[in-house]
């Protein structure tokens, strides 16, 4: 048996996992994209491999949902240039490898870490208190929560 998990698109656009036995929604295809696990995408009809155009909704909603954009506008724009052009094959090339080199770059960096706090117990609770810091900082440039008066000060004056 294959180790590829097999996820049968339906003209009614729902999605069926054939290994579960069920249908699946687009966030959980995320999820095993996430989770590194290994899947096609097939036209339940035809047969056809649709895993390109189904990664490709699911970066297109990454990118309009909540939190901070990959691709800014004008990254965008040179991709769609790069197509039909002498050097779109070069370009495809490029982006594949420079992914590859930063995924491999942080592996490494995030076994350094790892190795750097486990080593040490000041290490990971350092860590810990940078981890709260940053969280508190982040907290001082957030808006204020629906309803709240951010000319009122939290004593309550």
């Amino acid at each position: 048996m294959s180790d590829t998990r097999i996820i049968k698109k339906y003209p009614n656009r729902r999605l069926y996992d054939s290994e579960q036995s069920r249908y699946i929604t687009l966030a959980e295809v995320r999820q095993l994209v996430m989770a590194g696990v290994d899947f096609e995408v097939r036209d339940a009809n035809s047969g056809d491999d649709l895993t390109r155009s189904l990664l490709l909704q699911i970066i297109a909603e990454q990118e309009a949902g909540t939190g901070n954009p990959v691709f800014t506008n004008e990254m965008l724009t040179q991709i769609i240039r790069s197509y039909g052009d002498a050097m779109d094959g070069v370009f495809g090339n490029f982006l594949q490898r420079s992914f590859e080199l930063f995924g491999q770059s942080q592996s490494a960096f995030q076994e350094a870490v790892e190795k750097a706090a486990g080593s040490n117990p000041w290490t990971s609770m350092m860590t810990e208190m940078t981890r709260r810091n940053i969280e508190a900082w982040q907290g001082f440039g957030a808006p204020p929560a629906a309803g709240q008066d951010p000319d009122k000060d939290k004593s309550g004056s």
